[in-house]
């Protein structure tokens, strides 16, 4: 297994994939193309598994390591690795890529080519829970905007143009952040990889190194590295370019967006920010602190004054996406290793649990605009569950899963976020808990609304599920389930990672 490059197959497959589909689509005709698509994402859950398999949960360190020199000029290498880290948010790609793409399977417009694009779509948001060199780090981050730009603005919905171009604008602007920054770190220290300079820090080397710059330097490489990541989280208040975008994208893309693209952020505020910037993370936690309860309130309170139903599922997604954030910035800012451990714990729960139901969400909500002919106001429905109690239960369990019911898997992140932050930040936590109550609020009105109540006109011929949207839904509700129950399969891969996290706090 060690000299298979297995990572490297990890994220070239759905490009190969791709290459097929964009020089061979129009031969393959509709159905093909979309068998093709579908076979070339799951090939990365089977790839997945087999790494899942032999995988090593007692090492923190990185495994199935490839390295080798790509522009010697500038030290860059071509190096990838994996750790509990990387692996829980690969197996979370594997399993909704697929099920992106069958939710996607009706789409008449040019299948091959949606296919293709979202191919390199995932293929690139592997690259980045891979790459452990900022150079092609920052490729597969800067790569991931071009078909995620097509696939809103051709797909998407009326308003899909400004929103792809607001998507873009924003998420490139946090890349010249990053990358200006990057620059300078490169210039200081002569490497752009991530696990040297991770020693270097944690040597003190780094700080030394970067002071060597002068004047405010520093603090301005730490602003660049933050805002960069900031965008793509997204933190309030850099989170505007997400409603629209998440509100007009197709369902499918909508799935991938909240479910995937949305923890790239996060994963940078862990891989990046984290161990290369302990001592500003640490300094500059207190407001940090109260953006990230800006977004769980803010979020949950924009989602509930929502008619749109993708629009509140898009707003909860920022008020879900902001709980992880909560948590590293409350254990950046304090000292407690039980409850650094438990939010810590609960963080990289939550990333996984939010990517299950909050793609869920999306799907149900795409199925419900399907039916009824464009419309997905939350008082365009009603008595939904009469018509097709599938569909009612199926969606259900993702709202009641979103909602942190115990015995469904969102309980778990958040009681664990929630226990930590409270052992850390008192006060963080208590107004941390507005934003609970008004999820609940949200999610139970979108419950009562769309599913009981008078029979909406946009429901009157309303069907039950078929077969691709029950296979699209089917894998996530068991996983909300098995998780809610045995959360100690996801634990068991990433409490080794987080004990040594929490050891080398300050």
């Amino acid at each position: 297994m060690s000299s298979l490059p297995i990572l490297s197959l990890l994220v070239f497959a759905p490009w190969l994939g791709a290459l097929v589909l964009a020089s061979l689509g129009n031969k393959l005709g509709a159905k093909s193309s979309r068998v093709v698509g579908l076979l070339s994402s799951g090939s990365t859950l089977g790839l997945a598994l087999v790494i899942l398999a032999n995988f090593a949960p007692a090492g923190a360190g990185y495994q199935f390591i490839e390295r080798h020199s790509w522009i010697s000029a500038l030290r860059v290498d071509y190096h990838l690795g994996l750790d509990g880290l990387s692996l829980l948010l690969v197996l979370l790609t594997g399993l909704v890529s697929p099920l992106c793409l069958l939710a996607s399977w009706k789409i008449q417009r040019a299948p091959h080519h949606f296919a293709a694009l979202f191919l390199l779509l995932q293929g690139a948001a592997l690259g980045v829970f891979l790459a452990l060199d900022f150079f092609h780090w920052f490729l597969f981050w800067e790569l991931s905007l071009v078909p995620a730009f097509f696939l809103i603005k051709i797909w998407g919905g009326e308003g899909a143009t400004r929103a792809a171009y607001q998507f873009v604008i924003y998420t490139l602007a946090g890349g010249a952040c990053l990358l200006l920054a990057f620059a300078a770190i490169a210039v200081a220290t002569g490497t752009f990889n991530f696990t040297e300079l991770a020693t270097l820090a944690a040597s003190g080397q780094l700080a030394a190194k970067l002071a060597l710059l002068g004047g405010l330097w520093p603090k301005v490489i730490f602003i660049g590295v933050f805002l960069g990541l900031a965008v793509k989280a997204p933190l309030f208040p850099f989170h505007t370019w997400l409603p629209a975008t998440y509100a007009e994208a197709p369902s499918g893309v909508s799935m991938f967006l909240t479910g995937i693209m949305s923890k790239m952020g996060v994963y940078g505020f862990l891989r990046i920010l984290w161990p290369l910037f302990p001592a500003e993370l640490h300094a500059a936690a207190p407001c940090l602190l109260g953006l990230a309860l800006g977004g769980v309130v803010f979020g949950a309170f924009a989602a509930l004054n929502q008619t749109d139903l993708k629009r509140m599922v898009a707003y909860s997604s920022i008020n879900h996406v902001s709980y992880c954030l909560l948590a590293l910035f409350a254990v950046a800012g304090a000292s407690n290793a039980p409850a650094a451990t438990a939010a810590l714990i609960g963080a990289l729960l939550q990333m996984f649990n939010h990517g299950l139901s909050a793609a869920a969400l999306f799907a149900c909500v795409g199925m419900l605009e399907a039916r009824s002919g464009g419309r997905r106001g939350i008082h365009d429905f009603g008595g939904v569950r009469t018509l097709a109690p599938l569909f009612a239960g199926f969606c259900g369990v993702a709202m009641f899963s979103s909602l942190g019911l115990p015995g469904l898997n969102g309980f778990v992140g958040e009681f664990m976020i929630f226990s930590g932050v409270f052992g850390l930040a008192p006060w963080a936590a208590g107004v941390a808990c507005l934003g609970l109550f008004a999820t609940a609020l949200f999610l139970l009105t979108f419950w009562q609304r769309v599913f009981h109540g008078p029979t909406g006109a946009a429901v009157a011929a309303f069907r039950d599920l078929d077969r691709v949207e029950i296979l699209t839904l089917l894998p996530l509700v068991v996983l909300m389930v098995l998780l809610g129950v045995l959360p100690q399969l996801l634990v068991g891969l990433i409490n080794p990672l987080v004990t040594t996290w929490v050891s080398q706090l300050p």
